[in-house]
């Protein structure tokens, strides 16, 4: 019988026995995902009028556009956005959804390896057309 002073607790008492309590860990998740989808708003703009510079140009044009310094700083930095907030997303759902420890854990390992390679690719890619080589 719990006592009747106090606040109640919602731990089962299988938590209390083994002194188990919230992570303190989700909120930054939480907030990281927002302020990635913050900064992908605020380049959103513009990439879309970077998308409508190249309309109608020829692959040296376009080569040209992409390879000067704001350009590539705005694309690497809408990559970087984009891909951090899919790799947040991603592993949320994995820690949500996949039950088996084994199973979660080589799926989060594989998130993080595929994101941490779309970036560095696309990073190189740009890089690699803003030097204009």
């Amino acid at each position: 019988m719990e006592p009747l002073s106090g606040p109640k607790s919602m731990r089962t008492p299988l938590s209390r026995v083994r002194n188990l309590g919230a992570a303190h860990s989700g909120t930054k998740d939480f907030w990281r995902q927002r302020l990635t989808a913050v900064a992908m708003i605020l380049l959103i703009v513009p990439m879309i009028v970077v998308m409508m510079i190249l309309l109608g140009r020829n692959q040296a044009g376009a080569a040209q556009i992409l390879g000067s310094p704001p350009i590539a700083i705005i694309m690497l930095l809408f990559v970087v956005a984009s891909i951090w907030h899919m790799k947040i997303g991603m592993q949320v759902i994995i820690e949500d959804y996949v039950h088996d420890e084994k199973t979660k854990l080589a799926s989060i390992m594989a998130n993080n390896f595929f994101s941490v390679t779309l970036a560095l690719a696309a990073a190189y890619a740009i890089f690699k057309l803003s030097s204009g080589v």
